[in-house]
């Protein structure tokens, strides 16, 4: 369900919802998801993992959030599901709970639990709290340092682990990690000393000497090549085990960073690499036989660097390797080893060693990631743990190991299928449904003919180790052929004669749930003792390196103390497991299965005969009959009425009967599937597929619709969402505008409140900056105020100064200090002919000025000066000048004041053009194109200014005229037209007594000489 159940997924997501339960659609539909890239289908909340062989892209931060948090069936079939399910399952209900992961060497095991682990660290501590951050650190860093020193590369897989593991993960009430434990089951030690051909020893001896620093291999007498130690080079080997996929030298370096972030002391691990060191110089160690009874070490070097290594002497570690010391009825005696006896003690003293190291750094680890116990501890601290085990093996040659890791299969097997049945009964029975008994092989026959007290193969096999004499492997085969004889399960050569695949006196057969095993007898009573000198673990005991030393604790007991016998290996292994399976069975467990398609480790081939082996002893397929014997898939009433509720018109979009239950009845009757469904408490059970592919693809075909549904839905409501606040936007702009403008005007109204009683009416007052919406209302109000200002000002002047004063103000406005001296501080008496001292002048423009008033009927005289004009010609004469409320005259000072044309109306004036200077020099532009260049003269006082007189009379009177304002010009070179040609007219200091003239300068400039003060 977890792809949906319409025609579009590959294959089927469940294995459960198969239409035929059969081992050939089984693998046609495990083959057709593989090979389209879905590597992962359930068997109900079971996930079965094929490993890809490649790196596939569904792990990263976006597909955890997308299976975080929900249910099994509404994503596609993942780790991160299982991982989520076991997390929910502990948070939630508060139980503990477990994921088991199993499968064949090479199925992916390994990375299947470090992808889980990522998980759950990925979708804890969402407070970042450093604690827990801390222990989630260490936790993912702990698989890279176990790796190193656990794994192995083998025919069948280049990172096998060689150990088995099992790591609990401890959450506090809030479901962050807070620490945890890893157990760790028999290791792989034989494999220090031998390999099979085309495989090698553990990663650890290969990335110290790729990865170290040449004065770290230098310092232990170490050389970079491999093929130079016998532990790494077996002389048996046939073949050279090729060429490494991972960098040795890159992972020797992750696991320095590893050691020290879990928090090894820089002694440790200089410790752990000198104790690997010293295993491959012990493994060149050779003996000479001296006699029968004796030997010595052939190679001083190698045992030199052994002994330094592990911080004892060259005397006493050739004392412990060619003789053992003996205790017998409180006598001590030293006893030499031959030859072979020292082989086989140094060989066995370098598994001893190693499995001591690793035993260590787990228990080292589990110190680190302890849970710190406090005094305030709120709720209940929870577990999930996560079980990496080697899976089921059978090999051309299967010896003790491979008996002791098949009977751990059979183990967790049985506990697998007791527990989903269990889970299934339960939840039958919590429902209320009937129950349905279901066939199905138990393998608890093959777990006692392994473990049952006096009767079982390692009750026989400790019996044969513990008996007096010289027992051999062939005694041990003939005991279990007398009390095994009648076991369905057991046979042998000399039980079957004729079964001529079994060696005589040497192999014995299994009958497992997974198929036959034949196991060779040779090396079960050495394995099973697994003995080691006390002399070897006094050595070490001894050592003065404190690591070594804590690793030995069993070489304090002096050589006359009496101890127990220690239990064998075989028993040992027994209990462990017996312990581990009471350890999941307390939990609710999840269940990985992975499998491996093919041996050469392809991304697109898949092995059927091979798959289909291991499909079958992994009990898959019984799994799915489990599932399918009763119902195939069942769900809560509320999870399956979010589902298909949109299929009933009763349902949809809510439905208003009294509880989920009667909801899913009315719908499932209406489509006519009641006959097969039955109704639980809290869930509606399905018993076969095609009802539940009929209810997705009524689904699906409305999922389209509803989809376009709810993006109009949504869609509009986005528009209205975004009205609202666009609405809401422009409120608040309004009041806030309305805010500022009252505030404005608040402040305002402050400020000029009282300005008519002020002594300059308001004109000191700073005006408050307005808003950007009244600039306009602003300009409005302060002309308003200006010429209310001006009106008081103008109040206060006397009648018969108010002209003077109008015209000063038009002349400051159009020079806009450009010129420094215009006659503010004098008096403007305009008519300055008429007003002349000189009675016999006055009298003639006075009898002149009446005949033009006769004659042209103005009201009145401006403007009159005496002036120096210059024509066209560039010649210069004396002229007096008369404006007047409409006309601009020209009259002759030599001939009364008599007009010498007919007077120029106002209205033809264009344009004035002055100088910033001090001089007199003013052009009147006129529209016929030939302007009047003027300078004022006999001017009295002497330092008196008429130009800007004169040019503010203009200005007033254009404007009353033509409601214009005329344009004048400041400028140092003034520009005008004479006789329609365009001349500069420019002003120069006069030579001293020349008076006032113009003169022509180049072909079409004037020049004025003089300052036109001086007549």
């Amino acid at each position: 369900m977890a792809e949906g159940l319409g025609l579009r997924e590959v294959g089927k997501s469940d294995f459960v919802l198969l239409d035929e339960i059969s081992i050939e659609s089984f693998m046609n539909n495990l083959k057709l998801r593989f090979q389209k890239g879905k590597i992962y289908t359930y068997v109900g909340e079971v996930v079965v993992s094929v490993n890809p062989y490649r790196t596939m892209d569904i792990y990263g931060p976006d597909t955890v959030k997308q299976y975080q948090g929900r249910e099994f069936y509404e994503c596609p079939p993942h780790l991160f599901a299982i991982g989520d399910a076991a997390y929910k399952s502990m948070k939630r209900q508060s139980k503990d709970t477990c994921i088991v992961i199993s499968g064949e060497s090479g199925a992916g095991k390994t990375e299947a639990s470090k992808i889980i682990m990522r998980y759950i660290a990925a979708v804890t501590n969402v407070s970042q709290r450093q604690e827990v951050e801390r222990v989630k650190n260490i936790l993912l860093q702990t698989n890279c340092i176990l790796e190193a020193f656990g794994n192995a590369k083998t025919n069948r897989n280049d990172n096998s682990s060689r150990f088995g593991k099992y790591m609990d993960i401890n959450f506090d009430f809030k479901g962050d990690p807070i620490g945890g434990h890893i157990n760790n089951y028999l290791l792989e030690k034989s494999r220090v000393v031998s390999q099979q051909p085309g495989e090698r020893n553990f990663h650890s001896f290969y990335q110290l000497l790729s990865g170290a620093p040449d004065p770290q291999l230098k310092k232990m007498h170490l050389s970079r090549s491999p093929q130079v130690y016998t532990y790494t080079c077996p002389s048996q080997q046939e073949s050279n085990p090729g060429p490494f996929p991972i960098s040795d030298k890159a992972e020797f370096k992750a696991v320095q960073t590893a050691m020290k972030s879990v928090g090894f002391t820089r002694e440790e691990y200089a410790t752990v690499y000198s104790i690997i060191a010293a295993i491959l110089h012990l493994g060149n160690v050779e003996f000479l036989a001296e006699d029968e009874d004796s030997c010595e070490v052939a190679n001083q070097d190698a045992l030199a660097a052994a002994a330094e290594l592990l911080s004892t002497t060259e005397e006493e570690l050739t004392k412990a390797l060619c003789f053992r010391v003996v205790a017998a009825r409180g006598e001590v005696m030293t006893k030499g080893h031959t030859q072979q006896q020292a082989c086989y003690g140094r060989d066995a003293f370098a598994k001893a060693i190693y499995e001591h190291l690793f035993t260590w750094i787990v228990s080292r680890i589990n110190d680190v990631i302890a849970v710190k116990s406090t005094r305030h501890q709120h709720g209940k601290d929870t577990v999930i743990g996560v079980l990496d085990i080697y899976g089921f093996e059978i090999f051309d040659n299967n010896n003790l190991e491979q008996l002791c890791i098949n009977y751990c299969n059979e183990k967790l097997q049985q506990l697998f299928i007791e527990l989903v049945l269990k889970q299934e009964q339960e939840e039958y029975q919590r429902e209320g449904i009937t129950w349905t008994n279901i066939d199905y092989f138990n393998n608890k026959i093959i777990c006692d003919l392994v473990e049952q007290p006096h009767k079982g193969i390692i009750a026989i096999l400790d019996e044969a180790c513990l008996s007096v004499g010289n027992i051999t492997d062939k005694m041990f085969l003939q005991a279990m052929n007398q009390k095994l004889s009648n076991h369905e399960h057991y046979s042998s050569r000399q039980l079957v004669p004729t079964d001529k695949t079994l060696e005589h006196s040497r192999d014995f057969r299994i009958r497992h749930y997974a198929g036959n095993v034949t196991y060779s007898v040779e090396g079960f009573i050495d394995k099973n003792k697994d003995d080691l000198f006390q002399d070897f673990k006094r050595l070490l005991y001894n050592s003065t390196d404190p690591v070594i030393s804590a690793m030995w604790p069993e070489g304090k007991l002096s050589i006359t103390e009496v101890t127990k016998r220690p239990l064998t290996a075989c028993t040992l292994f027994k209990n462990s497991m017996i312990q581990l399976v009471s350890n999941l069975a307390s939990k609710v467990p999840y269940y990985v299965r992975c499998i491996k398609p093919n041996e050469q480790k392809s991304p697109v081939l898949f092995d059927n005969q091979r798959c289909q082996h291991q499909v079958e002893y992994l009990g898959l397929l019984e799994n799915v009959r489990v599932r399918r014997a009763g119902f195939c898939n069942r769900q809560h009433y509320g999870r399956f009425l979010q589902r298909y509720k949109m299929i009933s018109q009763y349902t949809w979009p809510n439905h208003r009967l009294a509880s989920d239950q009667a909801a899913v009845q009315v719908l499932v009757q209406e489509k006519g599937f009641k006959h097969d469904v039955a109704y639980g408490k809290t869930k509606i059970f399905i018993r076969t597929p095609q009802t539940l592919y009929q209810l997705e693809e009524n689904r699906a075909k409305l999922i389209p619709g509803i989809v376009l549904f709810i993006q109009k839905m949504w869609r509009g409501g986005i528009a209205r969402m975004r009205a609202r606040k666009m609405r809401a936007i422009y409120l608040i702009m309004r009041r806030y505008r309305q805010y500022k403008m009252r505030s404005f005007l608040v402040d305002l109204l402050d400020r000029f409140h009282d300005v008519r009683n002020m002594a300059d009416y308001g004109k000191s007052v700073a005006w408050p900056r307005p808003p950007a919406v009244l600039d306009e209302f602003v300009a409005q109000l302060r002309k308003a105020h200006n010429g209310w200002w001006a009106r008081h000002i103008i109040a206060q002047i006397p009648e018969r100064d108010r002209k003077e004063v109008r015209l000063k103000s038009i002349a400051y406005g159009k020079l806009n200090r450009q010129r420094k001296d215009w006659g503010m501080n004098q008096r403007w008496r305009g008519n300055y002919l008429g007003l002349s001292e000189d009675i016999q002048k006055a009298k003639l423009f006075n009898n002149s000025l009446n005949t033009l008033v006769a004659h042209d009927k103005f009201r009145e005289v401006l403007f009159s000066a005496h002036v120096k004009k210059v024509n066209h010609h560039n010649k210069s004469s004396d002229r007096a000048l008369l404006v007047t409320d409409k006309f601009l005259y020209k009259l002759d000072p030599k001939k009364g004041y008599k007009a010498m044309k007919q007077g120029t109306p106002i209205s033809q004036v264009t344009g004035l053009s002055v100088t910033p200077g001090q001089d007199q020099l003013i052009i009147v532009h006129l529209a016929g194109g030939n302007d009047l260049v003027l300078c004022v003269t006999a001017i009295m006082p002497r330092h008196d200014q008429r130009v800007p007189e004169l040019m503010a009379v203009l200005c007033d009177a254009h404007k009353r005229g033509n409601k214009k304002d005329l344009k004048v010009t400041v400028s140092d070179r003034l520009q005008c037209m004479l006789g329609n040609k365009n001349r500069t007219v420019t002003v120069r200091s006069h030579d001293k007594g020349a008076g006032v003239t113009f003169r022509k300068d180049g072909n079409a400039g004037l020049v004025l000489v003089g300052t036109g003060s001086s007549q």
